[in-house]
């Protein structure tokens, strides 16, 4: 039986999400905590109720999330000098070392994905999955259009 493409992009996505984790364990760390400070290294300063909506989780999770970065050393709270009941977040020193352990990890995982495809077949595979999601982006164009017409651009 073949996998529907759906299927196979989700498990895909589902197995390098595993990966990532068990990996980054070693380095003391989950991948959404890795998420966080990922977001706080582009956008220092940023709120707690931001960042709890670019990751997509509860204020409550994130709450608990930043509790630990923060007694782990790597994330400090500063109180919002505009909003005195807000947070704003920023990384501490001790944060930047582990942000090239990190990339090291990254790097590790790409080529591991990426074994058995020469430069070309990598290249394409990244063009031909962002096509594939630029598509999904954009359901209103797609949606307004005819069936027999939506068909004959993928057929």
């Amino acid at each position: 039986m073949n996998d529907s493409l759906g299927f196979l992009i989700s498990d895909t996505g589902r197995t390098v999400r595993k990966v990532f984790n068990e990996r980054a364990r070693r380095n003391g760390i989950t991948r959404p905590q890795w998420r966080a400070l990922v977001h706080l290294k582009r956008q220092p300063g940023l709120k707690q109720a931001t960042l709890a909506e670019f990751l997509d989780v509860e204020p409550i999770s994130l709450s608990r999330m930043i509790d630990r970065l923060e007694e782990s050393g790597m994330v400090e709270r500063r109180s919002d000098p505009q909003d005195r009941r807000a947070w704003c977040l920023h990384l501490t020193e001790k944060s930047e070392p582990f942000f090239a352990q990190m990339q090291e990890l990254s790097d590790e995982l790409h080529s591991d994905m990426m074994a058995g495809m020469d430069a070309g077949a990598q290249a394409q595979l990244g063009q031909m999955l962002t096509q594939v999601r630029d598509n999904l982006r954009m359901p209103c164009a797609q949606e307004s259009k005819p069936a027999k017409e939506r068909n004959k651009q993928h057929g």
